[in-house]
């Protein structure tokens, strides 16, 4: 690896300065392989494989139990909101209302036979035929007879509301994902029969290592490549991440929005992978070699910055995010166009001379004015 290399040159001409007795020797001038920090891309940091999936899913249920005697779409469907999916038996309830329609007559008919009775009772009681207690007794027969009947009238109207309920719509428009229930079953009022992927915005699940959950947030903007739409990259951010882990893998399930103009070649149930750097390192921010980054006593991280103007080092505080396996992400204390040293810089020093080189081995400033330079040699 060239930085290998670098490292073990730099080593070897720190070594002979430091052994030198020669004050010239010191502080002459030692070569240094420099770069300039790089630019997250969203194929940087980890990938997480993923599934496309609509952003609201819903399961559609019954909600009241009976047979399913028809069944109107299939999995892969195209609905509209409002479009009957599937049908119960409405025998049963047509016999449940009328029954409950005879209660009501019947407690209507208890009803009008104790506003009579109240009537005559009141009536009585004027003329002090009956006793006051006697006319309270015919209040409270009034007021339970009044009770019966909207009891009746209330569980006839939810019986009717039953027969309406067996009937299951689209609550929007979408995609049926999937059917969990077939004509001839016997299902009960809650119980999955459909589930509807909704038409709007569409994400890609996946599941985030506990172990790494704290380099992620939501909002923080990433990477997708579909499987079949290899290099292909769309824009992403992460909208959720859940609350609790699950309880068999011990991951966090984590849902990235895309974009709504990349949303046309996106189909449900593809798979595709998400490009995440590290929380705060995200598309446009820097990262340098892990070799470039120095800890000082008080545990800050740090670069060594070489001087254009004058190719001497100077010591820089940078902002990093979560290591990667190679490099890291850097937020603040530079820019793109600085020259870090990439390697070896535990034995420079503040104010050194170097002589700055890229990987080709080719100086990147100016030397000083010391006569025309020599021609550069052949390729062998």
């Amino acid at each position: 690896m060239k930085i290998v290399r670098w490292m073990g040159l730099v080593l070897g001409v720190a070594v002979l300065a430091a052994c030198s007795g020669n004050k010239e020797e010191a502080v002459a001038a030692v070569p240094v392989l420099v770069v300039h920090p790089g630019v997250v891309t969203g194929q940087g940091g980890t990938v997480f494989p993923g599934e496309v999936r609509a952003r609201q899913e819903s399961a559609l249920s019954f909600r009241v139990g009976g047979n399913l005697v028809k069944r109107d779409v299939d999995a892969g469907q195209r609905v509209s909101k409002g479009q009957v999916l599937a049908e119960l038996d409405v025998a049963d309830f047509a016999l449940q209302a009328r029954a409950s329609q005879a209660q009501l007559a019947a407690a209507q008919a208890d009803l009008v036979r104790a506003r009579d009775d109240h009537r005559r009772y009141e009536a009585l009681a004027a003329q002090q035929l009956v006793s006051r207690s006697e006319l309270d007794q015919q209040s409270a027969a009034l007021k339970a007879a009044q009770g019966q009947a909207d009891a009746a009238r209330a569980n006839l109207d939810v019986l009717r509301n039953q027969a309406g309920y067996a009937q299951l719509r689209a609550p929007t428009d979408g995609v049926i994902a999937s059917r969990e229930a077939e004509a001839g079953q016997v299902v009960t009022a809650g119980q999955t029969i459909f589930n509807l992927a909704a038409d709007g915005g569409r994400e890609v699940l996946i599941d985030l290592p506990e172990a790494t959950l704290r380099d992620f947030a939501v909002g923080q903007a990433v990477q997708v490549d579909l499987w079949n739409r290899a290099g292909a990259m769309l824009p992403g951010t992460i909208r959720e991440i859940a609350a609790a882990a699950d309880p068999q893998s011990r991951t966090y399930a984590t849902r990235v929005s895309l974009a709504a103009d990349a949303l046309a070649d996106v189909s449900l149930g593809q798979s595709a992978r998400v490009h995440v750097a590290p929380s705060g390192s995200g598309a446009g921010a820097l990262q340098l070699p892990l070799a470039a980054l120095q800890r000082g006593a008080d545990g800050r991280a740090s670069v060594w910055v070489v001087d254009p103007d004058t190719a001497t080092l100077k010591a820089v505080s940078v902002t990093t995010g979560a290591y990667g396996s190679d490099s890291v992400p850097v937020s603040s204390g530079i820019t793109a166009q600085d020259w870090v040293v990439a390697a070896g810089g535990h034995l420079l020093r503040a104010g050194q001379p170097v002589v700055a080189v890229d990987r080709q081995n080719q100086p990147v400033l100016k030397p000083a004015v010391r006569g025309p330079a020599p021609a550069p040699k052949g390729k062998e």
